[in-house]
Protein backbone atom coordinates (compact mmCIF):
# COMPACT_ATOMS: atom_id res chain seq x y z
CA UNK A 1 0.00 0.00 0.00
CA UNK A 2 1.07 3.59 -0.80
CA UNK A 3 1.29 5.44 1.74
CA UNK A 4 0.65 8.72 -0.48
CA UNK A 5 -2.32 7.38 -2.55
CA UNK A 6 -5.10 9.85 -2.55
CA UNK A 7 -8.24 8.96 0.14
CA UNK A 8 -11.25 11.17 -0.79
CA UNK A 9 -13.42 12.06 1.91
CA UNK A 10 -16.71 12.60 0.77
CA UNK A 11 -19.62 14.46 2.95
CA UNK A 12 -22.75 11.94 2.56
CA UNK A 13 -26.42 13.79 3.70
CA UNK A 14 -29.03 10.64 1.28
CA UNK A 15 -29.81 7.83 2.36
CA UNK A 16 -30.30 7.14 -0.91
CA UNK A 17 -26.42 7.34 -2.06
CA UNK A 18 -24.51 5.51 0.51
CA UNK A 19 -27.29 2.76 0.05
CA UNK A 20 -26.66 2.60 -3.74
CA UNK A 21 -22.54 2.95 -2.30
CA UNK A 22 -22.76 -0.31 -0.10
CA UNK A 23 -25.59 -1.87 -2.02
CA UNK A 24 -24.07 -1.72 -5.75
CA UNK A 25 -20.71 -0.34 -5.24
CA UNK A 26 -20.78 3.22 -7.29
CA UNK A 27 -20.75 7.05 -5.66
CA UNK A 28 -21.70 10.11 -7.82
CA UNK A 29 -20.08 13.52 -7.51
CA UNK A 30 -21.11 16.52 -9.35
CA UNK A 31 -18.20 17.20 -12.23
CA UNK A 32 -18.47 20.96 -10.94
CA UNK A 33 -17.93 19.96 -7.53
CA UNK A 34 -14.47 18.42 -8.68
CA UNK A 35 -13.42 21.35 -10.77
CA UNK A 36 -14.21 23.54 -7.50
CA UNK A 37 -12.83 21.33 -4.80
CA UNK A 38 -10.35 18.64 -6.09
CA UNK A 39 -8.76 19.35 -9.53
CA UNK A 40 -5.27 19.35 -7.78
CA UNK A 41 -6.17 16.27 -6.32
CA UNK A 42 -7.95 13.89 -8.91
CA UNK A 43 -8.58 11.24 -9.10
CA UNK A 44 -8.60 9.80 -5.55
CA UNK A 45 -7.79 6.13 -5.49
CA UNK A 46 -9.86 5.89 -2.49
CA UNK A 47 -12.61 7.27 -1.05
CA UNK A 48 -14.19 7.46 2.88
CA UNK A 49 -17.50 8.20 3.52
CA UNK A 50 -18.26 11.40 6.42
CA UNK A 51 -21.97 10.93 7.59
CA UNK A 52 -23.98 13.83 8.50
CA UNK A 53 -27.00 14.10 10.74
CA UNK A 54 -29.42 12.39 9.31
CA UNK A 55 -28.09 8.45 9.75
CA UNK A 56 -28.01 8.66 13.74
CA UNK A 57 -25.66 6.96 15.53
CA UNK A 58 -23.13 7.16 12.55
CA UNK A 59 -23.50 11.22 12.29
CA UNK A 60 -20.56 13.39 12.15
CA UNK A 61 -18.15 10.90 11.67
CA UNK A 62 -16.55 8.83 9.45
CA UNK A 63 -16.95 4.89 9.23
CA UNK A 64 -16.76 3.50 5.90
CA UNK A 65 -14.51 3.55 3.14
CA UNK A 66 -13.33 1.40 -0.30
CA UNK A 67 -11.29 1.15 -3.04
CA UNK A 68 -11.86 3.23 -5.95
CA UNK A 69 -11.80 0.39 -8.98
CA UNK A 70 -12.65 3.20 -12.17
CA UNK A 71 -14.51 6.50 -12.48
CA UNK A 72 -16.55 7.63 -15.19
CA UNK A 73 -18.59 10.66 -16.52
CA UNK A 74 -22.54 10.21 -16.83
CA UNK A 75 -25.54 12.49 -16.97
CA UNK A 76 -27.54 12.37 -13.33
CA UNK A 77 -30.60 10.00 -15.69
CA UNK A 78 -27.85 7.86 -16.47
CA UNK A 79 -27.51 7.28 -13.17
CA UNK A 80 -30.65 7.22 -11.91
CA UNK A 81 -33.04 6.46 -14.56
CA UNK A 82 -35.79 5.67 -12.46
CA UNK A 83 -36.21 9.30 -11.41
CA UNK A 84 -38.43 11.91 -13.08
CA UNK A 85 -37.01 14.02 -15.60
CA UNK A 86 -36.64 17.55 -15.19
CA UNK A 87 -33.73 20.49 -15.16
CA UNK A 88 -31.53 18.28 -12.80
CA UNK A 89 -31.56 15.44 -15.11
CA UNK A 90 -28.53 16.69 -17.60
CA UNK A 91 -26.13 17.50 -14.88
CA UNK A 92 -22.95 16.04 -15.23
CA UNK A 93 -21.28 13.16 -12.80
CA UNK A 94 -18.03 11.13 -12.16
CA UNK A 95 -19.40 7.75 -11.31
CA UNK A 96 -16.90 6.03 -8.96
CA UNK A 97 -17.20 2.46 -9.29
CA UNK A 98 -16.28 1.42 -5.67
CA UNK A 99 -15.09 -2.10 -4.34
CA UNK A 100 -16.91 -3.26 -1.21
CA UNK A 101 -16.86 -1.16 1.67
CA UNK A 102 -14.87 -1.40 4.98
CA UNK A 103 -15.50 -0.39 8.31
CA UNK A 104 -12.84 1.63 10.09
CA UNK A 105 -12.42 -0.35 13.90
CA UNK A 106 -12.10 3.09 15.21
CA UNK A 107 -14.32 5.75 13.83
CA UNK A 108 -12.58 9.18 12.68
CA UNK A 109 -14.92 11.84 14.39
CA UNK A 110 -15.84 15.50 14.41
CA UNK A 111 -15.62 17.24 17.83
CA UNK A 112 -18.01 19.98 16.91
CA UNK A 113 -21.04 20.21 14.49
CA UNK A 114 -19.21 22.07 11.73
CA UNK A 115 -19.84 22.43 7.93
CA UNK A 116 -17.36 20.10 5.90
CA UNK A 117 -16.68 19.90 2.15
CA UNK A 118 -14.79 17.43 0.27
CA UNK A 119 -11.23 16.60 1.85
CA UNK A 120 -8.50 15.28 0.23
CA UNK A 121 -5.58 12.95 2.14
CA UNK A 122 -3.50 10.54 2.11
CA UNK A 123 -3.68 6.80 2.80
CA UNK A 124 -1.44 7.57 6.25
CA UNK A 125 -3.27 10.48 7.18
CA UNK A 126 -6.40 8.27 7.32
CA UNK A 127 -4.73 5.12 8.48
CA UNK A 128 -3.52 7.48 11.69
CA UNK A 129 -6.56 9.97 12.21
CA UNK A 130 -8.28 9.95 15.57
CA UNK A 131 -10.53 13.54 14.54
CA UNK A 132 -11.44 15.38 11.23
CA UNK A 133 -8.95 17.24 11.35
CA UNK A 134 -5.86 15.04 11.64
CA UNK A 135 -6.60 14.13 7.79
CA UNK A 136 -6.34 17.64 6.01
CA UNK A 137 -2.98 17.98 3.94
CA UNK A 138 -2.91 21.37 2.97
CA UNK A 139 0.76 22.00 3.47
CA UNK A 140 3.68 21.17 6.04
CA UNK A 141 2.94 24.39 8.20
CA UNK A 142 -0.19 23.81 9.01
CA UNK A 143 0.48 20.07 9.82
CA UNK A 144 3.87 21.37 12.31
CA UNK A 145 1.26 23.89 14.33
CA UNK A 146 -1.52 21.35 14.19
CA UNK A 147 0.75 19.09 15.97
CA UNK A 148 1.63 21.82 18.64
CA UNK A 149 -1.78 22.70 18.84
CA UNK A 150 -2.75 18.99 19.72
CA UNK A 151 0.14 18.66 21.97
CA UNK A 152 -1.41 21.48 24.10
CA UNK A 153 -4.93 19.98 23.74
CA UNK A 154 -6.20 23.59 22.30
CA UNK A 155 -8.73 22.54 20.30
CA UNK A 156 -9.00 24.28 16.99
CA UNK A 157 -10.83 23.61 13.60
CA UNK A 158 -8.92 23.16 10.66
CA UNK A 159 -9.87 23.91 6.86
CA UNK A 160 -12.88 26.25 8.97
CA UNK A 161 -15.56 27.52 6.80
CA UNK A 162 -17.68 30.73 7.51
CA UNK A 163 -19.98 33.25 6.03
CA UNK A 164 -19.09 36.90 5.80
CA UNK A 165 -21.16 39.57 4.07
CA UNK A 166 -22.28 36.49 1.54
CA UNK A 167 -18.51 35.61 1.09
CA UNK A 168 -17.55 31.96 1.96
CA UNK A 169 -13.83 32.05 3.91
CA UNK A 170 -11.69 29.02 4.24
CA UNK A 171 -9.36 29.63 7.88
CA UNK A 172 -6.43 28.05 8.10
CA UNK A 173 -7.55 27.55 11.78
CA UNK A 174 -10.20 28.29 14.24
CA UNK A 175 -9.95 28.52 17.60
CA UNK A 176 -13.35 28.98 19.90
CA UNK A 177 -13.25 31.03 23.14
CA UNK A 178 -15.86 31.72 25.54
CA UNK A 179 -15.26 35.54 24.49
CA UNK A 180 -14.15 35.37 21.06
CA UNK A 181 -12.99 33.46 18.33
CA UNK A 182 -9.34 33.15 16.85
CA UNK A 183 -8.64 32.52 12.73
CA UNK A 184 -4.70 31.39 12.61
CA UNK A 185 -2.98 31.80 9.18
CA UNK A 186 -0.15 30.05 8.12
CA UNK A 187 1.56 32.14 5.44
CA UNK A 188 3.46 29.96 3.08
CA UNK A 189 6.97 31.79 1.23
CA UNK A 190 4.36 32.06 -1.95
CA UNK A 191 2.27 34.46 -0.05
CA UNK A 192 5.36 36.96 0.41
CA UNK A 193 6.24 36.97 -3.02
CA UNK A 194 2.11 37.64 -4.60
CA UNK A 195 1.07 41.03 -4.33
CA UNK A 196 -2.71 40.22 -5.54
CA UNK A 197 -2.57 37.33 -3.12
CA UNK A 198 -2.12 39.81 0.18
CA UNK A 199 -4.23 42.46 -1.19
CA UNK A 200 -6.98 39.73 -1.08
CA UNK A 201 -6.23 38.83 2.15
CA UNK A 202 -6.17 42.09 3.51
CA UNK A 203 -9.97 42.05 2.92
CA UNK A 204 -10.62 38.94 3.91
CA UNK A 205 -9.01 40.06 7.23
CA UNK A 206 -10.69 42.71 7.38
CA UNK A 207 -13.88 41.62 6.98
CA UNK A 208 -13.32 38.96 8.97
CA UNK A 209 -12.14 41.60 12.06
CA UNK A 210 -15.91 43.58 11.01
CA UNK A 211 -17.61 39.87 11.98
CA UNK A 212 -15.49 39.37 15.36
CA UNK A 213 -12.71 37.34 14.75
CA UNK A 214 -9.21 38.07 16.03
CA UNK A 215 -6.84 37.01 12.87
CA UNK A 216 -3.45 35.92 13.88
CA UNK A 217 -0.90 35.77 10.95
CA UNK A 218 2.60 33.22 11.33
CA UNK A 219 4.82 33.26 8.23
CA UNK A 220 6.93 29.99 7.35
CA UNK A 221 10.71 31.67 9.40
CA UNK A 222 8.48 31.61 12.71
CA UNK A 223 6.76 28.10 12.33
CA UNK A 224 9.94 26.78 11.57
CA UNK A 225 12.38 29.01 13.70
CA UNK A 226 10.25 30.49 16.41
CA UNK A 227 7.11 27.89 16.91
CA UNK A 228 7.62 27.12 20.65
CA UNK A 229 9.00 30.73 21.56
CA UNK A 230 6.68 32.99 19.58
CA UNK A 231 3.68 31.04 17.58
CA UNK A 232 2.13 29.53 20.73
CA UNK A 233 3.09 32.03 23.19
CA UNK A 234 0.91 34.69 21.23
CA UNK A 235 -1.84 32.12 20.44
CA UNK A 236 -2.10 30.81 23.91
CA UNK A 237 -2.04 34.97 25.12
CA UNK A 238 -5.21 35.42 22.79
CA UNK A 239 -6.82 32.44 24.06
CA UNK A 240 -6.49 33.42 27.47
CA UNK A 241 -7.56 36.97 26.76
CA UNK A 242 -10.79 35.74 25.40
CA UNK A 243 -11.94 34.47 28.45
CA UNK A 244 -10.17 31.31 27.50
CA UNK A 245 -11.59 27.86 25.30
CA UNK A 246 -15.24 27.53 24.74
CA UNK A 247 -14.98 23.39 24.41
CA UNK A 248 -17.93 22.49 26.48
CA UNK A 249 -17.01 22.49 29.88
CA UNK A 250 -19.20 24.65 32.17
CA UNK A 251 -16.27 26.89 33.12
CA UNK A 252 -14.25 28.15 30.28
CA UNK A 253 -10.85 26.73 30.37
CA UNK A 254 -7.92 29.38 30.52
CA UNK A 255 -4.01 27.52 29.06
CA UNK A 256 -0.80 26.83 31.06
CA UNK A 257 1.51 25.14 28.85
CA UNK A 258 3.08 23.51 31.36
CA UNK A 259 -0.07 21.52 32.77
CA UNK A 260 -2.34 21.53 29.34
CA UNK A 261 -4.77 18.98 30.77
CA UNK A 262 -6.14 21.60 33.60
CA UNK A 263 -9.38 22.07 33.52
CA UNK A 264 -8.84 25.58 34.81
CA UNK A 265 -5.52 26.58 35.03
CA UNK A 266 -4.34 29.83 34.87
CA UNK A 267 -3.25 31.68 31.60
CA UNK A 268 0.51 31.68 30.57
CA UNK A 269 0.76 35.38 31.34
CA UNK A 270 -1.31 35.52 34.40
CA UNK A 271 -0.14 36.97 37.56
Amino acid sequence: MAQESNVLVAIVNNLQDFTIAREQQWYRIPVSSVDKWLRNRWPPEWIAFYHTKIFGDLAYAIHYYAPIISISEKARWELLPDQPYDYRSTRRYYQLHLGPLQRLPDPIFSRRLRRIVFISTTWAKFMQAVEINDLYDESPLEDRLWAALKRLHIQAERQEFVRVKKRDFALDFAIYCRDGKIDIETDGDSWHSNPKKATEDNYRDNALKTAGWKVLRFNTPQIREELAEYCIPTIVENVNGLAGLDDGRLVARNFDPKNPDGSQQMGLFDD
